[in-house]
Protein backbone atom coordinates (compact mmCIF):
# COMPACT_ATOMS: atom_id res chain seq x y z
CA UNK A 1 0.00 0.00 0.00
CA UNK A 2 1.59 3.50 -0.94
CA UNK A 3 0.32 6.97 0.96
CA UNK A 4 0.41 9.80 -0.82
CA UNK A 5 2.07 13.11 1.28
CA UNK A 6 0.73 15.81 1.91
CA UNK A 7 1.90 18.25 -1.26
CA UNK A 8 3.58 21.64 -0.58
CA UNK A 9 4.28 24.80 -3.00
CA UNK A 10 8.36 24.12 -2.06
CA UNK A 11 8.63 20.09 -2.32
CA UNK A 12 6.97 17.64 -5.32
CA UNK A 13 4.21 15.04 -4.12
CA UNK A 14 6.05 11.67 -3.01
CA UNK A 15 4.49 8.49 -1.69
CA UNK A 16 6.33 6.55 0.97
CA UNK A 17 4.82 2.77 1.73
CA UNK A 18 2.30 2.05 4.98
CA UNK A 19 4.84 0.42 6.68
CA UNK A 20 7.63 3.24 6.57
CA UNK A 21 4.77 5.90 7.01
CA UNK A 22 4.07 3.32 10.63
CA UNK A 23 7.48 3.59 11.48
CA UNK A 24 8.20 7.17 11.32
CA UNK A 25 5.16 8.52 12.94
CA UNK A 26 5.88 5.91 15.95
CA UNK A 27 9.38 7.38 16.39
CA UNK A 28 8.01 11.22 16.32
CA UNK A 29 5.82 10.46 18.96
CA UNK A 30 7.79 7.84 21.14
CA UNK A 31 11.02 10.53 20.97
CA UNK A 32 8.10 13.35 22.33
CA UNK A 33 6.74 11.06 24.71
CA UNK A 34 10.17 10.10 26.30
CA UNK A 35 10.92 13.33 26.48
CA UNK A 36 7.25 15.51 27.23
CA UNK A 37 5.03 13.04 29.38
CA UNK A 38 8.13 9.99 30.97
CA UNK A 39 10.54 12.31 32.01
CA UNK A 40 7.65 14.97 33.68
CA UNK A 41 5.13 12.42 35.25
CA UNK A 42 5.31 10.29 38.01
CA UNK A 43 4.61 6.75 37.85
CA UNK A 44 1.13 5.60 38.36
CA UNK A 45 0.83 2.23 40.71
CA UNK A 46 -0.39 -0.80 39.36
CA UNK A 47 0.52 -3.23 36.83
CA UNK A 48 1.67 -1.35 33.21
CA UNK A 49 -0.28 -1.70 30.36
CA UNK A 50 0.52 -4.03 27.44
CA UNK A 51 0.15 -1.55 24.80
CA UNK A 52 1.73 1.75 25.04
CA UNK A 53 0.41 5.16 25.20
CA UNK A 54 3.16 5.94 22.04
CA UNK A 55 1.56 3.33 20.53
CA UNK A 56 -2.21 4.00 20.72
CA UNK A 57 -1.48 7.58 19.21
CA UNK A 58 0.38 6.54 16.59
CA UNK A 59 -2.36 4.27 15.29
CA UNK A 60 -4.67 7.02 16.14
CA UNK A 61 -2.61 9.59 13.87
CA UNK A 62 -2.63 6.61 11.46
CA UNK A 63 -6.36 5.92 11.06
CA UNK A 64 -6.63 9.03 9.72
CA UNK A 65 -4.56 8.43 6.52
CA UNK A 66 -6.71 5.58 5.44
CA UNK A 67 -10.25 5.96 4.62
CA UNK A 68 -11.88 3.48 6.57
CA UNK A 69 -14.68 4.58 7.92
CA UNK A 70 -14.25 3.37 11.73
CA UNK A 71 -12.06 2.02 13.93
CA UNK A 72 -13.43 -1.44 14.00
CA UNK A 73 -12.37 -1.93 10.38
CA UNK A 74 -9.25 -0.03 10.81
CA UNK A 75 -7.99 -2.44 13.84
CA UNK A 76 -9.10 -5.45 11.78
CA UNK A 77 -6.83 -3.63 8.98
CA UNK A 78 -3.97 -3.60 11.24
CA UNK A 79 -4.43 -7.37 13.02
CA UNK A 80 -4.64 -8.70 9.80
CA UNK A 81 -1.57 -7.21 8.18
CA UNK A 82 0.61 -5.39 11.24
CA UNK A 83 0.16 -7.46 13.98
CA UNK A 84 4.03 -8.24 14.36
CA UNK A 85 4.28 -4.83 14.99
CA UNK A 86 1.60 -4.13 17.60
CA UNK A 87 1.69 -7.93 19.03
CA UNK A 88 -0.53 -6.53 22.31
CA UNK A 89 -2.99 -4.70 20.26
CA UNK A 90 -6.06 -4.49 21.89
CA UNK A 91 -9.42 -5.08 20.85
CA UNK A 92 -11.77 -2.05 19.68
CA UNK A 93 -13.61 -1.19 23.60
CA UNK A 94 -10.36 -1.28 24.80
CA UNK A 95 -8.64 0.53 22.56
CA UNK A 96 -11.40 3.42 22.45
CA UNK A 97 -11.33 3.57 26.27
CA UNK A 98 -7.63 3.86 26.39
CA UNK A 99 -7.82 6.54 23.17
CA UNK A 100 -9.93 8.94 25.17
CA UNK A 101 -8.03 9.06 28.18
CA UNK A 102 -5.11 10.22 25.84
CA UNK A 103 -7.60 13.18 24.12
CA UNK A 104 -5.51 16.11 25.99
CA UNK A 105 -2.20 14.22 25.09
CA UNK A 106 -2.73 14.84 21.36
CA UNK A 107 -3.53 18.18 21.78
CA UNK A 108 -0.51 18.48 23.58
CA UNK A 109 1.92 16.57 20.71
CA UNK A 110 0.03 18.84 18.22
CA UNK A 111 0.88 22.23 19.94
CA UNK A 112 4.05 20.48 19.47
CA UNK A 113 4.68 20.40 16.04
CA UNK A 114 2.93 23.79 15.40
CA UNK A 115 5.64 25.10 17.57
CA UNK A 116 7.99 23.44 15.36
CA UNK A 117 6.84 25.00 12.07
CA UNK A 118 6.66 28.37 13.29
CA UNK A 119 2.81 28.51 13.30
CA UNK A 120 3.24 30.35 16.23
CA UNK A 121 5.13 33.75 14.97
CA UNK A 122 3.15 33.94 11.83
CA UNK A 123 0.88 37.24 11.83
CA UNK A 124 -1.38 36.29 9.03
CA UNK A 125 -4.00 33.82 9.87
CA UNK A 126 -7.49 32.24 8.33
CA UNK A 127 -10.36 31.74 10.65
CA UNK A 128 -13.12 29.69 9.76
CA UNK A 129 -16.34 26.94 11.07
CA UNK A 130 -17.17 23.78 9.20
CA UNK A 131 -20.46 21.58 10.48
CA UNK A 132 -19.78 18.27 12.15
CA UNK A 133 -23.00 16.53 11.89
CA UNK A 134 -22.81 13.57 14.62
CA UNK A 135 -26.47 12.24 14.15
CA UNK A 136 -29.56 12.23 11.87
CA UNK A 137 -32.01 14.66 11.93
CA UNK A 138 -34.87 12.47 12.08
CA UNK A 139 -33.64 10.34 14.00
CA UNK A 140 -34.53 9.87 18.26
CA UNK A 141 -31.81 11.48 19.87
CA UNK A 142 -33.40 11.19 23.89
CA UNK A 143 -31.27 7.99 24.47
CA UNK A 144 -28.10 9.17 22.40
CA UNK A 145 -24.97 10.54 24.40
CA UNK A 146 -25.39 13.22 22.43
CA UNK A 147 -28.52 14.53 23.64
CA UNK A 148 -28.46 17.77 25.67
CA UNK A 149 -25.04 18.11 24.30
CA UNK A 150 -25.05 18.70 20.57
CA UNK A 151 -27.88 20.95 18.63
CA UNK A 152 -29.61 21.17 15.84
CA UNK A 153 -27.67 23.74 13.62
CA UNK A 154 -27.37 25.30 9.77
CA UNK A 155 -24.59 25.48 7.58
CA UNK A 156 -25.49 28.98 5.23
CA UNK A 157 -22.64 27.68 2.96
CA UNK A 158 -24.03 24.79 2.14
CA UNK A 159 -27.84 25.14 2.75
CA UNK A 160 -27.83 22.68 5.05
CA UNK A 161 -29.31 21.58 8.53
CA UNK A 162 -28.11 19.02 10.76
CA UNK A 163 -27.81 17.89 14.39
CA UNK A 164 -24.49 18.04 15.89
CA UNK A 165 -21.43 20.56 16.22
CA UNK A 166 -19.65 23.05 14.62
CA UNK A 167 -16.06 23.24 14.23
CA UNK A 168 -14.65 26.92 14.43
CA UNK A 169 -10.44 27.00 13.42
CA UNK A 170 -7.74 29.01 13.15
CA UNK A 171 -5.40 28.36 10.78
CA UNK A 172 -1.73 29.50 8.91
CA UNK A 173 -2.56 30.62 5.24
CA UNK A 174 -0.50 27.24 4.45
CA UNK A 175 -3.17 25.11 6.14
CA UNK A 176 -1.31 24.61 9.81
CA UNK A 177 -4.33 24.46 12.39
CA UNK A 178 -3.02 26.88 15.29
CA UNK A 179 -5.93 26.44 17.30
CA UNK A 180 -9.64 24.77 17.09
CA UNK A 181 -12.76 24.26 19.05
CA UNK A 182 -16.08 22.36 18.94
CA UNK A 183 -19.07 24.15 20.29
CA UNK A 184 -22.88 23.10 19.51
CA UNK A 185 -24.18 23.57 16.08
CA UNK A 186 -26.48 26.65 17.06
CA UNK A 187 -23.56 28.63 18.29
CA UNK A 188 -23.16 32.09 16.82
CA UNK A 189 -19.75 31.97 15.03
CA UNK A 190 -18.78 34.83 16.24
CA UNK A 191 -19.07 33.71 20.12
CA UNK A 192 -17.78 30.45 18.74
CA UNK A 193 -14.93 31.84 17.97
CA UNK A 194 -14.00 33.64 20.81
CA UNK A 195 -12.08 31.10 22.36
CA UNK A 196 -9.65 30.30 19.63
CA UNK A 197 -8.89 34.41 19.05
CA UNK A 198 -7.09 33.86 22.26
CA UNK A 199 -4.12 32.27 21.24
CA UNK A 200 -2.73 34.86 18.61
CA UNK A 201 -2.34 38.71 19.37
CA UNK A 202 -1.61 41.88 17.16
CA UNK A 203 -2.41 39.52 13.79
CA UNK A 204 -4.37 39.98 10.59
CA UNK A 205 -7.33 37.09 10.48
CA UNK A 206 -9.10 36.99 7.41
CA UNK A 207 -12.60 35.35 7.35
CA UNK A 208 -16.12 35.32 5.94
CA UNK A 209 -19.24 37.25 6.28
CA UNK A 210 -20.32 35.08 9.49
CA UNK A 211 -17.67 37.36 11.78
CA UNK A 212 -19.07 40.59 9.90
CA UNK A 213 -20.21 42.58 12.76
CA UNK A 214 -18.18 45.60 13.46
CA UNK A 215 -18.99 46.15 17.13
CA UNK A 216 -17.77 42.36 17.82
CA UNK A 217 -14.72 43.14 15.42
CA UNK A 218 -13.68 46.46 17.74
CA UNK A 219 -14.38 44.25 20.99
CA UNK A 220 -11.59 41.62 19.06
CA UNK A 221 -9.43 44.35 18.66
CA UNK A 222 -9.72 45.87 22.24
CA UNK A 223 -8.73 42.43 24.03
CA UNK A 224 -6.29 40.55 21.76
CA UNK A 225 -5.03 43.50 18.81
CA UNK A 226 -6.43 41.06 16.46
CA UNK A 227 -7.48 42.48 13.08
CA UNK A 228 -10.38 41.08 11.32
CA UNK A 229 -11.01 41.25 7.81
CA UNK A 230 -14.04 40.72 6.08
CA UNK A 231 -15.64 41.14 3.02
CA UNK A 232 -18.35 43.80 3.10
CA UNK A 233 -22.26 43.36 2.87
CA UNK A 234 -23.65 45.45 -0.26
CA UNK A 235 -25.60 47.67 1.72
CA UNK A 236 -22.67 48.90 4.11
CA UNK A 237 -22.50 52.45 3.94
CA UNK A 238 -18.35 52.37 4.48
CA UNK A 239 -16.96 49.36 1.47
CA UNK A 240 -13.48 48.26 0.95
CA UNK A 241 -11.43 49.43 -2.02
CA UNK A 242 -11.88 46.93 -5.37
CA UNK A 243 -8.16 45.53 -4.64
CA UNK A 244 -8.75 44.72 -0.82
CA UNK A 245 -11.83 43.33 -2.17
CA UNK A 246 -10.08 40.83 -4.68
CA UNK A 247 -7.64 40.06 -2.17
CA UNK A 248 -10.12 39.19 0.74
CA UNK A 249 -11.23 36.64 -2.19
CA UNK A 250 -8.46 35.06 -2.67
CA UNK A 251 -7.58 34.51 0.87
CA UNK A 252 -11.21 32.95 1.22
CA UNK A 253 -9.86 30.33 -1.14
CA UNK A 254 -7.32 29.35 0.96
CA UNK A 255 -9.71 28.86 3.81
CA UNK A 256 -11.72 27.01 1.69
CA UNK A 257 -8.55 25.05 0.80
CA UNK A 258 -7.85 23.98 4.50
CA UNK A 259 -11.16 23.00 5.43
CA UNK A 260 -11.09 20.52 1.64
CA UNK A 261 -8.13 18.99 2.61
CA UNK A 262 -9.49 17.58 6.24
CA UNK A 263 -12.53 16.93 5.08
CA UNK A 264 -11.36 14.46 1.63
CA UNK A 265 -8.13 12.88 3.49
CA UNK A 266 -8.63 9.97 5.42
CA UNK A 267 -11.45 10.00 7.44
CA UNK A 268 -14.38 12.52 6.75
CA UNK A 269 -15.30 14.38 10.04
CA UNK A 270 -18.76 14.15 9.13
CA UNK A 271 -18.80 10.76 9.45
CA UNK A 272 -17.17 9.59 11.90
CA UNK A 273 -19.80 7.35 13.26
CA UNK A 274 -18.70 7.87 17.27
CA UNK A 275 -21.69 6.87 19.78
CA UNK A 276 -19.94 9.16 22.43
CA UNK A 277 -19.03 12.34 22.94
CA UNK A 278 -15.75 12.03 24.44
CA UNK A 279 -14.98 9.10 21.49
CA UNK A 280 -16.21 11.89 18.95
CA UNK A 281 -13.89 14.43 20.80
CA UNK A 282 -10.61 12.64 20.17
CA UNK A 283 -11.40 11.41 17.24
CA UNK A 284 -11.70 15.69 15.85
CA UNK A 285 -8.29 15.72 18.26
CA UNK A 286 -6.79 13.12 16.21
CA UNK A 287 -7.75 14.43 13.02
CA UNK A 288 -6.46 17.70 13.55
CA UNK A 289 -3.36 16.26 14.81
CA UNK A 290 -2.83 14.31 12.01
CA UNK A 291 -3.60 16.76 9.60
CA UNK A 292 -0.84 19.40 11.56
CA UNK A 293 1.75 16.13 10.91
Amino acid sequence: MKVTSFSTQTSPMTSIDFGTLITTIFVIVDDWYDKQVKKTTLLKPGVKASMSDSEIMTLALVMDYLPFPGETQFLGFIRGNYIEWFPNLLDQSQFNRRLRKLDGMLEELRRTWVEQLGGLSEKYFILDTKPLPVLGLKRDKRYSDFAGNATPGWCAARDMHYFGYKLVMLSTWNGIPISYDIVPANTDERIAAEGVLETVKYSHIYADKGFISADWQQAIARRTGNRIWTLKRENQHLQHSDDLKRFISRVRQRVEGVFHEIQNTGRNPERLLNKTVDGFCVHIAAKIASHTL
